[in-house]
């Protein structure tokens, strides 16, 4: 990945690329980025991600139990579940049904 892009900048490289359908968490995405450690900051990202020029798909990254965890961040607190539901994803109690077989792992998809 381009050493010159912003951490930020490699987060929506990677959530660009989740599929239509299925959901990572914001571990997976650090992981993959090599800095383990910054779930958190994955986490800022998607929240500023709602200010980015092109679309990132912010909705399909969740916490590591598949909770909604960012929903607050959205135009309304209903917002990031019905973006999901529009993909076919079920939710409950704000945790996505089936989290380990939707579950998309950018380490195992995407090659650096």
């Amino acid at each position: 990945m381009n050493d010159d892009l912003t951490f930020f900048d490699k987060v929506y490289l990677v959530v660009k690329q989740i599929p239509f359908g299925r959901v990572t968490s914001y571990g997976a995405i650090a992981a993959f980025l090599g800095t383990k450690g910054s779930a958190r900051m994955v986490g800022w990202a998607m929240n500023a991600s709602h200010n980015y020029i092109e679309n990132i798909p912010a909705h399909r990254v969740v916490n590591r139990n598949g909770m909604l965890t960012g929903k607050n961040h959205f135009g309304s607190p209903h917002l990031m579940q019905q973006l999901l539901e529009s993909e076919g994803i079920k939710i409950e109690n704000d945790k996505v049904e089936n989290f380990k077989e939707l579950f998309w792992d950018p380490a195992v998809h995407l090659k650096i």
